[in-house]
């Protein structure tokens, strides 16, 4: 039988994960599924231990350098033929039912571009990770459901879009909407393609019997550091030039410059303001230089749900936060 999906797994220094995340894998009730590994370029020992796992079901790429999340992924889905492929972060433990659930959700319509996974925190499993990403009209994007009760999130729902460090993706789909835009390195890649997505009329879910544990931060090392505020910065505004056409912009400019000095103050009070300066004025410097999604005017409606959902899903940021101080 022809395998339906590749599980592709970017890897970055993370020898001290791959053996739990293998292991979970090949425990799986479904098995019509191979793992390819793109190696980023570790210098960790990780490349040689992968080619040495290498088999009929697990290959791997190595990349000569580090050349960030996106275009790692990229290498991988093109290297794919199967009809799905499934990302996931090396720092995670599948359930053994994960890769059939993620199958099972996204087969349910050919409109659905991906399926987002329930994903725990490894050392906190009564908490969520991540139930699907949502976006904002401040501009700011956040993991549904984070830091809050498992329980809390047991049911199927549409989301803006799937956190790529667990989730499955229709493969031909990219051929319409475009892959990950590799200019972004890393950080805010899967809401620009989930948003891309949604423009072109495809939805995105969340699969709640589709579990991972994740560690969270395995390759950065930490939630804020330099390097990610600034490069967040950056693709924060890419994201919003590429995908708003010029009169959402418009209609969202008061607001995302709200988003932006409430973010701005609270980057300087963590000692990293500095650095959302500079990525900030990265993103605004180079705007032009990224493609924007073309605009069609039969598209209307689906900018105008996506538009209610900006607004929506602040309400819902505001309630998570009241929610979880309490």
């Amino acid at each position: 039988m022809r395998d339906s999906t590749t599980v592709i797994i970017p890897n970055y220094n993370g020898m001290q994960f791959l053996e739990t995340c293998l292991d979970s894998l090949g425990r799986q009730t479904y098995r019509n599924f191979r793992i390819l590994v793109v190696d980023n370029g570790s210098t960790d020992g990780s490349a040689a231990w992968l080619k040495e796992q290498e088999s009929d079901r697990l290959s791997v790429i190595c990349l000569s350098e580090n050349t960030g999340f996106a275009a790692a992924v990229n290498t991988g889905i093109r290297a794919s033929k199967t009809r799905y492929v499934l990302l996931l972060n090396n720092d995670v433990r599948a359930d053994e039912r994960f890769v059939e659930e993620l199958v099972r959700a996204i087969g349910k319509s050919k409109r659905i571009f991906s399926a987002a996974s329930k994903m725990i925190r490894m050392y906190e499993p009564d908490r969520m990770d991540s139930a699907g990403d949502l976006y904002t009209c401040v501009g700011w994007a956040f993991n549904r459901g984070t830091g809050e009760p498992v329980e809390a999130y047991d049911q199927p729902c549409d989301v803006f879009s799937a956190c790529a460090g667990a989730a499955i993706y229709r493969r031909e789909a990219f051929d319409r909407i475009g892959l990950f835009d590799e200019r972004h390195f890393a950080y805010l890649e899967d809401i620009d393609v989930g948003y891309r997505a949604r423009i072109f009329g495809f939805r995105n879910v969340y699969a709640p019997r589709a579990v991972v544990w994740h560690v969270g931060s395995g390759t950065s090392g930490s939630k804020y550091n330099a390097f990610k505020v600034r490069l967040t910065a950056r693709n924060n505004v890419w994201l919003n030039y590429k995908n708003m056409p010029a009169p959402q912009l418009a209609l969202n400019a008061l607001p995302i410059a709200c988003g932006i000095f409430v973010k701005g103050v609270f980057f300087q009070k963590m000692g990293f303001g500095k650095e959302y300066r500079q990525g900030l004025a990265e993103g605004l410097r180079t705007r032009r230089d990224c493609e924007k999604v073309p605009f069609r005017a039969r598209a209307l409606p689906r900018y105008a749900r996506i538009e209610g959902e900006l607004i929506l899903n602040f309400a819902r940021y505001i309630a998570q936060q009241l929610r979880k101080r309490r």
